[in-house]
């Protein structure tokens, strides 16, 4: 919003030498940002000139120049008639001028220098309306002063910069959604009086007052609207008054055309300029209608399917069922309400008899309308703000003077006023709440001076008080939005800014900080983290290798979702991993190791649906209790995807392929990070290889997940290198069981003492089934125990493997004598053949 400071001037008064700079950090004070400022654009002479000779010369290409000598006076520093160049021909000599000269600048960085141009040597430029930035004045060609300004006194070498206004400045400002009433001067001065402490005076409440009363002899309106949208009708206030025998041809004002210029919108005719002239000024969108093209009374209800409109811009426009329309008869469109007029009833040269409408629409509707037509306006941009519903017979009554001053019009006595405005809500506000959000002190009269000054009504009887807000500000609704209003106005900049002293033993909880060690652990062994998207479809799970309808039963359908593709919630991490495991492989990457900390949905009974509770509205805490018993489980998983090599080859000879191992050793070191013991076991499970898939449960055979190589179908079927690892596991279960502390064991500075065995055992027993025997029956002085080979052959027998295990033995308080470590080794073989069946191999 460009805000000229003279206009502001009418409006609030500025105190003496006030700058653009100055009314800029007034305006940031109370919250408005500052986007910039402008004028000034014109340096250096620019003067008048009376022309003296002026010589037309037709040149060899068709066009007619006119040499032209002109008196700036002492202007150019010797008093001698300036010779300039000019391609104009609307003067005559005696004529008074702009001229500008050499050393000067024009909007643009356009620099004037003397130049040779058509045989003659132009010192300077006589100057047309749009060279100056300046709206044209209707002759479409070089300024006459005698015209622009009539009975001025002007002397040739007379500054001109501030005879046009050229040194007057605008400031331009940002409004944010929720200050719809500052896209006016009317709203900017109110916030410029709240930052100065001066008073403001309503220009609108004048206008209010000049107003004729609505009658019965006014055009008629009626609002249809029978979908309404969220039960809020579309327009609540419509005013419409007729003025006669208007003549559009008039010129506009010099001084409104610059400033609808300043302002940033272009001078088009009178009416038009009248309409934007009041909107910029009291932020009332208006428009206006040729009354000889609207047949019948102004109708205004929703669009009917197929219809189609044609608006002002010439494009015919298919309108959608929530769009409000301006109707004549209920049946021809006059435009969509709030956002553009249409073709058909436009003003034209023609026009005599003009119906000016000024109405009050549902904020929502507008922009819905503005943003589904890519039609955004002046006019939408401060209906979906919020427009003052109090506003337009104010704003109508000032479009009908300036029409009936500078159109030559007669006002119509009858004036329609349709008024079905709700009343403004009551806000219960306990003034105390003001210190307690903000965190500074404010006494109550402090607050309601403020809330006073902004425009509400207060009824302090009681504590609370009753607070009405104003007209124009539809965004305050709760005892929050009068807090801001106390604290912009009072002054942000009033606010202490005290870094608040955490208490002691806060920071992170155990979740947070086990969540960061595995992230810290899988970094450090070369993962990468990722996120994925969590959505998925039945088409993916049964890519998985998942039962379809079992997974379905585990997930929840989105209502709205993201695309139709990926309707479902995932229950697995690795479902939604494998994109992005897919991407890294297509770009080049071929060693892929990737992790993900995500949630899934892991319903285990049929979902309940969730009750409602109305906006704005503290539930219940038996409806709360309800609706979070509604929300399915969501525990948070750990997914790892690895491929490639995990030792990389090189000119020191071949590396390894990632396998199922690594999968299981990350694994393992993530619960070793957390110190929860974990067993390993083999399992056949969804999506992985059935032969080489692992199992991950606590002592307390609690599932933790799974680790291993993906099924050759899965890989297919997803498009994923072959032999792709991965594991998922319930990193929730995990963290729950290391909640306990873990007392470290002292080292021991007592020497290490090893000792091998080798035991033959059915193919079906687990290697881990061996060790968890040997371990158990080698007692406390067992340290280590570790897998170094695995053979099945002839030696080891049919249907026999052999497992060999490096044992190793340490006491805290002493050294190991040989026939203690062979005891308690062969203690280990005894319990593994018990268990397992296990034999020592000879």
């Amino acid at each position: 919003m460009r805000i000229p400071l003279d206009w502001l001037g009418e409006y609030v008064e500025l105190p003496a030498g006030t700058g653009g700079a100055d009314v800029a950090a007034a305006l940031v004070r109370v919250g408005l940002e500052e986007e910039g400022l402008h004028g000034g654009e014109v340096t250096g002479p620019l003067v008048v000139g009376r022309v003296l000779t002026k010589e037309p010369e037709e040149q060899k290409n068709g066009k007619t120049i006119n040499w032209c000598t002109v008196d700036v006076g002492a202007a150019n520093g010797t008093g001698e008639p300036q010779g300039i160049v000019c391609g104009a021909h609307n003067f005559e000599v005696g004529d008074l001028v702009v001229t500008v000269l050499p050393g000067a600048e024009l909007p643009g960085g356009f620099a004037i220098s003397a130049r040779k141009t058509y045989g003659h040597v132009s010192a300077g430029m006589i100057c047309a309306a749009d060279e100056l930035g300046l709206p044209d004045d209707g002759s479409g060609g070089i300024i006459r002063l005698a015209d622009r300004l009539p009975g001025a006194q002007l002397e040739p070498g007379q500054d001109a910069i501030p005879l046009l206004g050229l040194d007057r400045e605008t400031v331009e400002i940002n409004v944010t959604p929720d200050r719809g009433y500052c896209f006016a001067i009317r709203g900017v001065a109110r916030e410029f009086a709240l930052s100065e402490g001066i008073d403001f005076t309503d220009p609108a409440a004048a206008l209010a007052a000049a107003a004729p009363a609505a009658n019965n002899d006014g055009h008629e309106v009626r609002v249809e609207d029978d979908a309404p949208l969220r039960d809020v009708v579309g327009c609540d206030r419509f005013v419409a008054r007729v003025v006669r025998g208007v003549d559009v041809a008039a010129p506009t004002p010099g001084w409104m055309a610059t400033r609808l210029t300043e302002a940033g919108m272009r001078p088009i005719s009178l009416p038009v300029d009248i309409t934007n002239y009041v909107m910029l000024g009291l932020g009332q969108p208006l428009h206006a209608y040729d009354l000889a093209t609207v047949e019948g009374p102004i109708v205004v209800r929703r669009a009917r399917p197929g219809e189609k409109v044609k608006t002002l811009d010439g494009s015919e426009r298919s309108l959608f069922a929530e769009d409000l329309l301006i109707t004549d008869g209920g049946e021809r469109g006059l435009g969509i309400a709030g956002v553009m007029g249409g073709f058909d009833s436009e003003v034209s040269d023609a026009t005599t008899d003009v119906l000016i409408e000024g109405a009050h629409f549902d904020p929502i509707t507008v922009a819905r309308s503005a943003r589904r037509h890519k039609l955004p306006s002046e006019a939408s941009r401060r209906f979906e703000r919020g427009v003052d519903s109090a506003l337009a017979p104010a704003a109508v009554e000032l479009v009908v003077q300036l029409l009936v001053e500078f159109g030559g019009g007669t006002a119509d006595s009858g004036v329609t006023d349709l008024d079905n405005t709700p009343a403004m809500p009551v806000i219960s506000f306990d003034p105390a709440l003001a210190s307690q959000l903000v965190g500074m002190t404010y006494d109550e009269e402090q607050v309601a001076r403020v809330l006073h000054d902004v425009g509400c009504a207060i009824d302090r009887g009681a504590t609370p008080w009753s607070v009405t807000p104003p007209s124009w500000r539809p965004d305050l609704h709760t005892g929050p939005d009068l807090v801001e209003e106390v604290a912009r106005v009072v002054g942000y900049d009033q606010i202490p800014s005290i870094l608040p002293t955490p208490p002691g033993g806060r920071g992170l909880t155990h979740d947070q900080q086990s969540r960061r060690m595995v992230t810290n652990v899988l970094a450090a062994q070369g993962f990468c983290e990722i996120w994925s998207a969590p959505f998925v479809s039945d088409e993916r799970h049964q890519a998985l290798g998942y039962s379809v309808e079992a997974a379905r039963a585990r997930t929840v359908r989105i209502a709205n979702p993201l695309s139709e593709e990926q309707p479902l919630m995932r229950i697995s991490v690795l479902s939604t991993m494998v994109d992005a495991l897919k991407r890294n492989v297509a770009r080049g990457s071929k060693d892929v190791a990737l992790f993900e900390q995500g949630l899934v949905i892991a319903l285990d009974a049929p979902q309940v649906q969730a009750p409602s509770s109305p906006v704005g509205v503290l539930p219940a805490p038996e409806l709360l209790d309800r609706i979070r018993a509604a929300v399915p489980p969501q525990p948070r998983h750990l997914g790892l995807l690895m491929t490639g090599e995990v030792a990389r080859s090189g000119w020191w000879g071949s590396g390894r392929q990632t396998d199922w191992s690594d999968a299981i050793a990350a694994v393992r070191g993530v619960a070793e990070a957390l110190a929860v013991p974990v067993q390993v076991a083999a399992d056949d499970v969804a999506p992985y290889h059935p032969g080489r898939c692992a199992r991950f449960t606590l002592a307390d055979g609690t599932l933790v997940g799974h680790a291993g190589e993906l099924h050759p179908k899965v890989v297919q079927q997803l498009g994923l290198p072959d032999r792709t690892v991965g594991a998922e596991i319930d990193l929730d279960v995990l963290i729950a069981a290391s909640v306990e502390p873990v007392a470290s064991a002292p080292i021991s500075t007592m020497p290490h003492a090893s000792s091998d065995v080798a035991l033959v055992v059915d193919r079906g027993v687990t290697a881990a089934a061996v060790e968890a025997a040997l371990r158990e029956g080698a007692g406390p002085l067992l340290e280590t125990i570790q897998l170094f080979d695995a053979y099945q052959g002839d030696q080891a027998g049919e249907g026999k493997k052999s497992l060999a295990y490096r044992m190793g033995f340490r006491a805290a308080d002493r050294t190991l004598k040989t026939e203690e470590v062979n005891a308690a080794r062969d203690a280990a073989v005894a319990a593994a053949g018990k268990a397992t069946g296990a034999a020592q191999r000879a």
